[in-house]
């Protein structure tokens, strides 16, 4: 291989750089992280307005409602918020992701790709069995405590092998999701402020840093 360098430890630490580069996953775009934040948002004001009626119902440990509405109508209303919000920003991610891709000329589906996806999914589909533990013993006041801590997880097992920001996104993630538990009964709260604000400001940084 030749390089112009006269320095040879020049030379190894290109090399380290380069294959560093090739084993990780590069293609995440700021949109995906505006797109989950907005989700989130979208998904927070529906469930407050739609399914909490603005306050008039709210949680604790076994869902005490004052408002009267049955237990399983709520629990189902807000189940089907965070999944579609979650399927939604999931799905943008991909496509953010390959479109990036498609521009840069680079594959997507990669060992990369692969190697990515495997350690993001395992924490948060063993979070999702978790939620629905919580949710079958009347647990509600930690749903929102739980998926942020797993879905930090999954972002920080992830971000070995992708930028550092998700490694750092991950821990803001765990930290919320944890203050969440302390303070249960505010959990759409903290909803708003991990899976919301703090992917906004994600986006922000992936576009001041690398597509500004």
């Amino acid at each position: 291989m030749k390089t112009n360098s006269v320095n040879p430890k020049e030379d190894i630490q290109a090399i380290r750089e380069i294959m560093e580069r090739s084993s990780k996953f590069m293609l995440l775009d700021s949109w995906a992280g505006f797109f989950a934040g907005t989700c989130a948002l979208i998904g927070v004001a529906v469930a407050w307005f739609g399914v909490l009626d603005a306050g008039a119902l709210y949680y604790d440990e076994f869902l005490c409602s004052v408002g009267g509405s049955p237990i399983n109508s709520v629990t189902t209303g807000l189940g089907a918020i965070a999944l579609v919000v979650l399927l939604l920003a999931g799905l943008a991610a991909i496509w953010f992701s390959y479109g990036k891709a498609q521009k840069a000329g680079q594959k997507f589906w990669t060992s990369s790709t692969k190697r990515v996806l495997a350690h993001l999914l395992i924490p948060i589909v063993s979070g999702g069995i978790f939620v629905l533990i919580l949710v079958s013993r009347n647990q509600i006041d930690l749903v929102a405590s739980a998926m942020l801590v797993f879905y930090g997880l999954g972002l920080v097992n992830a971000g070995k092998f992708t930028s550092g920001e998700i490694h750092y996104l991950g821990m803001a993630e765990i930290a919320v999701g944890l203050l969440a538990g302390i303070f249960a009964p505010y959990g759409l709260v903290f909803w708003v402020l991990g899976f919301g604000l703090l992917h906004l400001v994600y986006g922000v940084v992936m576009w001041m840093r690398y597509e500004r």
